[in-house]
């Protein structure tokens, strides 16, 4: 009977796990509280919190032979994130974007954080190819980062570190920018009006994920799993003959993949794996990285300011990360602050919508500088 009772004991998380363990358990609360208590994008932070919950209490999961396992696979083979694309595809408006083009100049602005990061990750030591699977945290875009990681090979090292700082830079996005947005703006640019935007014809609608993908992908082919999909996706929208498939890849099969990809990608996050010096380097260069970009994008937005002589609100360029549709709404936010009358929220879409596709760029030109397909 003594041996019995050793051997349940033995086989209990209490025995088991480690003060690690309980460190990392302690994270999972604290972002179940951000997402529950104070509303941080709950629909991802919820599934990685419990993700990284689960796998501190019982590290088999995620192991070859774990339910978690298979689920993560999909991440390391880039399905889950190419669908999340052609969810996001699916539910946005590319209008503000076609309506006015400069936005495209916001987008690119804003990727200058992805370079700078690489170069600094680069001086800290990381491989080229592993610094550009971390740089990548800048565009705020947790598929794109899954997606390159995986690319990249590195599935079994750094992409749930980076995966993890990815997603809690887009659930953090109205805390971290509007300083920075303030910092760098006058009050009297922070006031201006945009003008309301033309209105966008459906032939434009159509023709615009064709045309990008088109040029997009004969520029960069590696770029055609997230360009693709996320062009699919829109198509499926503005066609307005298969509203069966853009219900589908806008709700259902997006609330599907994210179960899957949150939950997995919060299972990669075991004392093990995550406590070391390398996952704070990969934090603190994906913060800078995703401070960097939005201070660019601002930047260029002052630029357009002086040069079209204050018809443009520079708030509007740090919408320029691939936070969507978050950034755009805090450049409102911080708009509305000033003056509740100023609606830059259609205006501020376009250079989100164009850092979705800058991001995406980004991560093809390290996949064709590394020889990656």
């Amino acid at each position: 009977m003594l041996d019995v009772l050793k051997n349940l004991m033995d086989q209990t998380g209490f025995a088991t796990l480690d003060w690690k363990n309980y460190i990392m358990i302690l994270i999972a609360f604290v972002f179940m509280y951000l997402a529950i208590a104070k509303g941080f994008e709950p629909l991802l932070l919820v599934p990685i919190s419990f993700g990284m919950f689960l796998v501190n209490m019982f590290p088999d999961i995620i192991k070859e032979g774990g339910l978690l396992h298979y689920f993560y696979k999909l991440d390391e083979w880039s399905i889950l994130p190419s669908l999340i694309f052609m969810g996001v595809g699916a539910m946005t408006d590319f209008g503000p974007l076609i309506a006015y083009p400069p936005s495209f100049i916001l987008g690119a602005a804003a990727q200058f954080g992805i370079y700078g990061a690489y170069f600094l990750a680069i001086a800290l030591g990381f491989t080229g190819k592993e610094a550009a699977a971390i740089s990548i945290i800048g565009g705020a875009d947790g598929p794109t980062s899954i997606f390159l990681a995986g690319k990249l090979g590195m599935g079994g090292t750094l992409l749930g570190p980076i995966a993890v700082a990815a997603y809690s830079y887009m659930s953090l996005v109205p805390v971290i920018q509007p300083p920075f947005m303030k910092l760098l703006t006058t009050e009297k640019e922070r006031l201006v009006k945009m003008p309301q935007l033309r209105k966008v014809t459906k032939l434009e609608k159509i023709l615009f994920p064709i045309v990008v993908t088109l040029v997009v992908v004969m520029i960069l082919p590696t770029t055609a799993p997230l360009v693709g999909m996320l062009m699919l996706g829109n198509l499926f929208r503005e066609s307005g003959v298969v509203k069966q498939l853009t219900e589908t890849s806008s709700n259902a099969l997006m609330y599907i993949v994210v179960i899957l990809l949150g939950t997995s990608v919060g299972a990669t996050t075991s004392a093990e794996a995550f406590l070391k010096v390398t996952t704070l380097k990969i934090v603190v260069l994906g913060l800078a990285a995703f401070i960097l970009g939005t201070c660019m994008g601002i930047i260029f937005g002052k630029i357009m300011y002086a040069v079209t002589k204050g018809k443009v609100n520079p708030l509007i360029g740090s919408a320029g990360v691939s936070a969507v549709p978050m950034a755009a709404r805090v450049s409102q936010k911080v708009a509305s602050d000033y003056d509740p009358t100023n609606f830059l929220l259609m205006n501020a879409m376009g250079p989100n919508v164009a850092g979705v596709i800058g991001t995406a760029v980004a991560a093809g030109s390290f996949l064709a500088i590394f020889n990656v397909h």
